[in-house]
This record gives structure tokens, C-alpha cells and sequence, in this order.
């Protein structure tokens, strides 16, 4: 039975799905977009989760993975996955991911799980870029979900007045660190109409690392999973 906090959505068969049965459907389909005998970059969070254990399958004919954080790598690490160094890497054909929204320009917020930093490193050395969700986290207008901004730890209350004059309300992601040792303000009551010139304006601010908007390196391809089944959107 399923937790009070599951999802369902009815199937066109009647059928009710989970999210969980969203997400994995839609991380096996993002693994025929892996290339063979070469490193693929892998993402963060609850999808991805699904994606690595989905990778396994086919991990004899890969050489290995570059992960966005320590909790990828070790999910990689115990499917017998190699984790490899990027600064060893000379390219990475694909990238898969999960975002928290994703609209119809292919931009996104990611961040939600605290590695905005290294996705965005790993996504900006990929040539393709496969961002892989359930249908809830497609919007046309980005901002529902809070913004997450990471920033250097002196810079917090600096970062956070600024923020707060475009509009948003900055909060401290409390108890939580990021793989870099910085923090993450998650910024709340934005409608980001131009994710370009929001991603650059913020990047700019003083004491922010990066912010969650992947607008400047949006997805290449979005696969999406609902009830109804598996859909690949390719930017035009």
C-alpha cells in the first residue's frame, strides 16, 4: 500500500500510476541516449537516483560516469559504476538529469537537491544535455518552485538583500551545506519571464556561486513521463 504522501495519476488503461512509477519509467528511457564505450555525465536527485540504477544494466559498455555530487557518486560507485575525475575527461557526449521545472524554451530550475553548482559544470561540458521528468514539473512560467542561489557563507546577507531588491524573498536552506561548502538561499515569489537575463543578473551579484536557473545551457532534450506515456520533446 501506498504512503500517505505518494501520488497517483489515473493511466489511460485505468491503471493508477505512481511517481515513482513515473520516474523510473522515464529514467529507462533516457538510458538509450547513452553513448557506448564512452563517460556520460550523470545529474542529481530522486529521478536521476532511478536513472543510475537503470545505467547499471549497461554498465560493461560504458567507461565510466562523471557525477554531480557525492551522493551520485556513491549510488554510482555501489552498481560497480567507475567515477571518474572531469579534469580527466576530454568531453562527455551526454548528460542526464532531473530539473524542478522545466518550461517550453527547454530552461530550467534546478537546485532543489543542493547540487546546482556541479550540474551546472558537468551540463556546460556535455554536448548534449537529457533532462528527464514526470509531467508536474513542466510550467510555462518559471518560478513556482523557489529558486535555490548558492553563495559564499561571509556573502549570505549581502547575497539575500539583493535578491530581495528583483523581486524574490530569499531564504536559508537551514541544516544544509553544499558539496562546496557554501550555502543556498532559496529564493521564493519569482515569475521569471527571461530565465537568460534572470541566470546572468544573479550570477553577477557578489557571493553567489551560481543560481539554479539552467537557461544559458538549457536542456538539449526533455523526456517526459505521465500516465498517458513516454514523451520526447527535442529543442527545435
Amino acid at each position: 500500500m501506498c504512503a500517505p504522501t505518494c501520488r497517483h495519476r489515473e493511466s489511460a488503461s485505468g491503471f493508477r500510476v505512481t511517481q515513482d512509477e513515473l520516474k523510473a519509467a522515464v529514467a529507462r528511457e533516457a538510458v538509450k541516449h547513452a553513448v557506448e564505450d564512452a563517460v556520460i555525465g550523470v545529474g542529481t536527485g530522486s529521478t536521476v537516483n532511478f536513472f543510475i540504477d537503470a545505467l547499471a544494466s549497461m554498465k560493461d559498455r560504458i567507461r565510466g560516469a562523471v557525477s554531480s555530487s557525492e551522493r551520485t557518486a556513491e549510488r554510482l560507485r555501489g552498481h560497480g559504476i567507475a567515477v571518474l575525475d572531469l579534469s580527466d575527461i576530454d568531453e562527455i557526449p551526454v548528460y542526464v538529469d532531473g530539473a524542478d521545472e522545466v518550461d517550453g524554451g527547454f530552461a530550467m530550475i534546478k537546485g532543489g537537491g543542493g547540487a546546482l553548482t556541479r550540474e551546472k559544470i558537468v551540463a556546460a561540458v556535455s554536448r548534449k544535455f537529457v533532462c528527464i521528468v514526470d509531467a508536474s514539473k513542466q510550467v510555462q512560467i518559471l518560478g513556482r518552485f523557489a529558486l535555490p542561489v548558492e553563495v559564499i557563507p561571509m556573502a549570505r546577507r549581502h547575497v539575500a538583500k539583493e535578491l530581495a531588491r528583483l523581486g524574490g524573498s530569499p531564504k536559508l536552506r537551514e541544516g544544509f551545506v553544499t558539496d562546496n561548502g557554501n550555502l543556498i538561499l532559496d529564493v521564493s515569489g519569482l515569475s521569471i519571464i527571461d530565465p537568460v537575463a534572470l541566470e546572468e543578473r544573479i550570477n553577477n551579484i557578489v557571493g553567489v556561486v551560481t543560481n539554479g536557473l539552467f537557461a544559458r545551457r538549457g536542456a538539449d532534450v526533455v523526456i517526459v513521463a505521465s500516465a498517458a506515456g513516454i514523451r520526447t520533446l527535442t529543442r527545435p
